[in-house]
């Protein structure tokens, strides 16, 4: 029996073909062209008929199924949109996925805020910063500035983080600090500023960190000139043993390589430059000189060598100071800071007088090189605390006169205490709590048993080391009797716990009587 099958289509990609044999061809419906939007052939539009025509008996089964099957294939076959779809897919696809890159480089530029042991931290590193942003919360404990772009720390850049404890500023390029650069951090304990391009620094940047215990300043350009001075002799003083290690002069070359804790400050400085250093020249490169001390003290040689500056209304020390005096009268004038090396002329100095000023800061250095000081008087002023080491130089000291201050009983307080224990022999008066309120009028040497008394659980005290309860007079009578602990800690130990080594480490309790 023969067989025919009549296929009927078109579309754009093929040739009509049409079977016109069988006299009922005609009334087959003739395919739409109707375009889509996209200006393609849509399936709704093309005819695809099958016609299976026989002269003799209907068609077996098996015939029926293979029509169907070449109907199928053919349907499948003809999708001219399906391609054009995809095309819309792959472009869309790839609209979405820009815009999750926006997103992913949008979250890179922000700041990971967590809390760890119930401290606030910010984690700002490997963002390609170039300073601090404004809308960072000011209740952070701890900020994590490491591996960016910062190249200056302008004055007040971090003050409204009053709560920061730890500062990490290291592998960045910063090459100028300006003085204030860390206003307002009184609580800070941990600076990091490795590795960055910093030439030099002074005892100034220090000022505002009164409570700072770990400073590394390794791996930075140091210029062990004049300028570097002040620092050098801040991170000398022995209390001051975990600032500044590991840090190296770069310049001169006859320095280059020498430690910072190490170098000694005659070579660093040697008659007030170092050799082939220029003074700065020119209009507004040197600041006012303070006023030359024959303008407006008055010299007496006898019964002793005497300056007597009392009462000129002045508001820094007098430069050009005598070699020669042994007494100093600078009382009742508007002094309210200390620099470094003011006294460093007068060697034989064993009386200074700077009471009733405004002093409220004294360098760590203020009274460098006097070795021979036996009294010095300090009453009427507005001291809060001693910065550490700011008496390391006074081995000769007898008598000190501390009343009429607002000293602040907390933790800054405590190396006045720790120096008078060790040096049983001064004798002094006037040191009162005023703040806090708690403690108002309260003898500070009690005060430092009371905080002693209430350490936190974890820092355990050996057995022995409490105090006996007994009053001890403002004269520092009894004081060497004290009994100390002291604890051999490795440097990573006080860090927060980010930033230090998680290995445990070990330690050893020595009590020292």
């Amino acid at each position: 029996m023969d067989l025919r099958f009549v296929l009927s289509f078109k579309a754009s990609r093929f040739l009509p073909l049409t079977v016109t044999s069988f006299p009922d061809a005609s009334s087959y419906p003739r395919p739409s062209h109707q375009l889509s939007s996209k200006g393609h052939y849509s399936p709704r539009s093309l005819l695809l008929p099958l016609v299976l025509l026989a002269p003799g008996p209907p068609p077996s089964s098996s015939m029926r199924l293979l029509s169907a099957l070449l109907l199928l294939l053919l349907f499948r076959s003809v999708e001219p949109r399906k391609g054009d779809r995809g095309w819309d897919q792959n472009r869309s696809g790839r609209a979405r996925g820009k815009g999750r890159a926006n997103a992913v480089r949008r979250q890179t530029s922000d700041c990971k805020e967590y809390i760890d042991a119930s401290e606030k931290f910010l984690d700002c590193q490997d963002r390609q910063l170039t300073g601090v942003q404004q809308h960072w919360p000011e209740d952070i404990e701890h900020l994590q500035l490491g591996r960016n772009k910062i190249q200056v720390l302008r004055d007040n850049t971090f003050s409204r983080f009053k709560n920061l404890i730890s500062l990490d500023l290291q592998q960045n390029e910063i090459s100028q600090l300006e003085e204030e650069a860390f206003a307002g951090l009184t609580q800070l304990t941990t600076l990091l500023l490795q590795h960055n391009n910093i030439k030099t620094a002074s005892e100034e940047h220090l000022l505002p960190l009164p409570r700072l215990q770990h400073l590394r300043l390794y791996d930075n350009p140091w210029d062990c000139s004049c300028k570097l001075e002040s620092l050098v002799r801040t991170l000398q003083v022995p209390s001051n043993r975990n600032l500044g290690n590991y840090a190296k002069c770069s310049w001169p070359e006859a320095l280059r390589g020498e430690k910072l804790k190490k170098v000694r400050v005659e070579r660093v400085c040697p008659g007030g430059h170092l050799p082939g250093q220029k003074p700065p020249e020119g209009p507004g490169r040197l600041p006012k000189p303070p006023p030359n001390v024959n303008s407006v003290c008055h010299t007496y040689m006898f019964p002793k060598p005497m300056l007597d500056c009392k009462s000129k209304e002045l508001k820094n020390i007098p430069s050009d100071l005598p070699s020669d005096i042994v007494k100093m009268d600078l009382s009742r004038n508007s002094i309210t800071h200390l620099r470094p090396n003011e006294f460093v002329a007068a060697r034989d100095l064993k009386l200074l007088n700077l009471s009733s000023n405004s002093l409220d800061q004294i360098a760590t250095a203020a009274f460098a090189g006097l070795l021979y000081l036996q009294e010095l008087d300090l009453s009427n002023n507005s001291l809060h605390y001693f910065p550490y080491g700011v008496l390391e130089d006074l081995y000769f000291l007898r008598k000190m006169n501390l009343g009429d201050n607002p000293w602040v009983c907390d933790y800054n307080i405590h190396y006045l205490i720790y120096w008078l224990k060790h040096h049983p022999g001064v004798a002094y008066t006037g040191l009162v709590c005023a703040e806090p309120p708690e403690f108002r009028g309260w003898q500070v040497e009690n005060y430092v048993k009371t905080y002693n008394g209430e350490c936190p659980k974890d820092k355990e005290r050996q057995p022995g080391t409490a105090d006996s309860g007994t009053d001890q007079n403002e004269t520092g009578a009894g004081m060497d009797t004290a009994e100390e602990l002291v604890t051999q800690v490795d440097e990573e130990e006080l860090l927060p716990r980010p930033l230090r080594d998680p290995r445990p480490k070990k330690y050893d309790v020595i009590r020292l009587s």
